[in-house]
């Protein structure tokens, strides 16, 4: 469950009441004349480096906050007020965080948002249409909800969803500890995250976003109604790259995942829910859609004024800086991953294929290894490992007549399957271009900046992981009958990366 707000740059239109299904079969139209792209930057978004925070002020007097624009259209009473908290970015307007009214306990419900405020696929497109789209694995509904937001945004104060777009937009995508996601960092900025599996990550989803610009017209060409009410280009045409980009993140850091909805229903933007709301990796307290409403019931006791917190899901944090721009220290879903695979070229590769499939595994597998759990994890390696390093066919075919996942392997044999996991994870640190020392000296700094900050945090919490694989793989060495020397390397010797 998780959308975030926007860039200055991006201008969110105004959005009418969805009475009409966002998508129908298109007819021919002819469009009115062609809106130059200067457009895009609508009146409010182009003073705000010079005033923000003034003109934050005029806004909130003429429409008034996002909570009282809710309970004008039908917000029932709640037990949550929006507080704010200081930007990490003086240039920026403070963030808006929502917090309890009132002392709470266990199971009280804090809000309750009826579905005429929340905005969801099937209200935008209509559940023919959004099973159309899906299916042709070309569009995510990100995206349609991004487009959406674009075509809402360009309205300006005319949409009836203005408040709530305007709060993105103050929020800027980043909750309240947190910075944008990697995905709107510079090339300098990713590079803080030199070493870590999460940077090809963040370049691999914007890639995929990229791929989704790309195939936005075919949005417009099924669109009726659509573009009836937004009298503009077709999406590639009317928006940039960079601000279908900055419309995507939003929605991936601000969506919330419903569970036991119709499939239209299951991605939902709801006003109060992210990022709004705290997430944590310890809480168990989730959005829901009860009786035509979506609702929060919160897990623990609260104090007035204190922030309320919901789960993020089981999300390595990793995933909770590219979708929300936070890491959480204390996550127990936060693990890295190791790939072994096969050797192809290893002449008793299908025997070991075999081996590995009767054993629940692949030729190229995938090893979660979590936090706090690393001895557990490369126990779980070593079978593979020493299946790999086995190069003597009368060996192999004693593997195959076994029951179960074990090899005997010799001590030296055992010493080889060891240094080649200790080597690749000296390998993996020596990939990062600080140490967990350094790491430490930066974080000790209350100036670094927020974006270097965060990324300081997650590879600091990944090298602490790859630091106890080592030390269990040299606890196993130790282990080791003295003198026990490694043979030459094993010439099929499973892959690691």
């Amino acid at each position: 469950m998780e959308l975030t707000c926007l860039h200055n740059k991006f201008n969110f239109p105004s959005l009418p009441h969805l009475s009409r299904p966002f998508f129908k079969n298109p007819n021919h139209r002819i469009f009115p004349r062609k809106i130059n792209i200067l457009f895009l930057a609508s009146a409010s978004d182009t003073v705000v480096a010079s005033s923000i925070k003034e003109l934050g002020s005029k806004k909130d007097d003429e429409f008034g906050d996002l909570k009282s624009w809710m309970h004008r259209n039908g917000l029932p009473r709640c037990k949550v007020v929006l507080n704010e908290s200081t930007s990490h970015d003086e240039k920026h307007m403070p963030v808006h965080y929502v917090a309890a009214s009132e002392d709470l306990r266990a199971g009280d419900v804090a809000f309750s948002v009826p579905n005429s405020l929340v905005v969801t696929l099937e209200r935008v497109l209509g559940n023919e249409t959004v099973a159309e789209l899906l299916t042709t694995n070309k569009l995510s509904e990100l995206a349609c909800l991004a487009l959406y937001l674009m075509y809402e945004k360009k309205q300006g104060k005319k949409s009836f969803w203005y408040p709530y777009i305007r709060e993105l937009d103050r929020q800027r995508g980043r909750g309240q500890l947190a910075v944008e996601s990697p995905l709107l960092w510079s090339e300098e900025e990713l590079a803080y995250l030199t070493g870590s599996p999460t940077k090809a990550e963040v370049l691999e989803r914007a890639e995929g976003i990229k791929r989704e610009y790309n195939e936005l017209d075919t949005v417009w060409f099924m669109a009726g109604s659509l573009f009836q009410q937004y009298p503009y280009d077709i999406p590639t045409e009317a928006f940039p790259f960079e601000i279908f980009k900055q419309a995507f993140v939003a929605v991936q850091s601000c969506v919330v995942h419903l569970q036991k909805v119709p499939l239209a229903q299951r991605f939902a933007l709801v006003p109060l829910g992210p990022p709004l709301l705290a997430y944590r990796s310890n809480c168990k307290a989730m959005l829901s859609a009860v009786n035509g409403a979506v609702e929060l019931v919160i897990d623990r006791a609260c104090k007035a004024g204190e922030p309320i917190v919901v789960w993020c899901g089981p999300q390595p944090n990793s995933k909770l800086l590219i979708n929300y721009g936070f890491v959480d220290y204390d996550n127990s879903y936060d693990r890295l991953v190791v790939e072994a695979a096969l050797n192809t070229e290893d002449p008793q590769y299908q025997d070991k294929r075999l081996v590995v499939q009767r054993n629940g595994k692949l030729s190229v597998q995938v090893f979660h290894v979590y936090a706090g759990k690393e001895k557990e994890a490369v126990f779980d390696m070593l079978p593979y490992l020493r299946l790999g390093h086995v190069s003597d066919p009368s060996e192999m075919q004693s593997v195959l007549s076994s029951q179960g996942p074990v090899c005997p392997v010799s001590p030296c044999m055992e010493r080889a399957v060891l240094d080649q996991l200790a080597d690749y994870f000296n390998r993996r640190l020596a990939g990062y271009i600080t140490t967990l020392n350094e790491d430490e000296s930066l974080l000790s700094d209350p100036n670094l900046n927020p974006r270097r900050r965060v990324a300081t945090e997650l590879v600091r919490l990944e090298k602490k992981i790859i630091h106890a694989c080592l030390q269990a793989t040299s606890e196993l060495i130790d282990e080791l009958p003295d003198h026990t020397v490694s043979p030459c390397p094993a010439p099929y010797a499973p892959l690691l990366k």
